[in-house]
């Protein structure tokens, strides 16, 4: 199984925006997420990548098949939600690129895509003029009960790449968690790198 990777812009960003919502929902449905998505929500949200011209999407390929996706776009452009925990910092939202999922099919990972989807948007950052890349991930306790006894956590990965988390810059986000009834707010922390 190998894989290829191209952004994706514009047109071909509407032909796979069923692929990309139906990816998502998959992979975020598990932990750490345990996102319980929709297909009309996930639709709207990748449209987003189709409408802005400075915003990346990079998809990963087994032969036709999309497997996996990388996004990104300026911090400013993606919402109040994700600029809001950096009101207080040094930082200009103006300088800052935001690397929103990185999401692969579990039978596709170990294979580099994770290097590839941040060298795409860190390149794709660079020539923006952005002197900042920066993501969050979600906080879950270590006792939650979904949480798989051989879960492994992407830090060590994330700061071999040099990404370290940002004290106290935590966004806040609701989504119903799977099995789950009613939307409940999670943490995410702030992890950025210079580039």
């Amino acid at each position: 199984m190998s894989l290829s990777y191209r952004i994706l812009r514009g047109a071909d960003v509407e032909d796979r925006l069923d692929d990309l919502a139906a990816l998502r929902i998959d992979v975020f449905r598990d932990w750490p997420y345990i996102y319980d998505g929709s297909m009309d929500y996930e639709r709207r949200y990748m449209a987003s990548y189709r409408d802005n011209p400075d915003a990346v999407l990079v998809g990963a390929f087994d032969g036709d098949s999309l497997v996996g996706a990388a996004t990104g776009s300026p911090m400013e452009a993606h919402g109040e939600d994700f600029a809001a925990p950096f009101e207080g910092t040094d930082i200009p939202l103006a300088e800052i690129f935001y690397c929103a999922e990185s999401v692969l099919r579990a039978e596709y990972r170990g294979q580099g895509a994770g290097h590839a989807f941040f060298d795409a948007r860190e390149a794709h950052a660079r020539a923006l003029g952005r002197r900042y890349s920066a993501f969050c991930s979600v906080m879950r306790p270590d006792d939650h009960p979904l949480r798989p006894a051989d879960h492994r956590a992407l830090d060590p990965f994330w700061r071999k790449r040099g990404y370290e988390p940002l004290e106290g810059v935590i966004a806040r986000f609701r989504w119903r968690d799977v099995g789950e009834t009613e939307e409940t707010e999670k943490p995410l922390q702030f992890w950025m790198k210079r580039l």
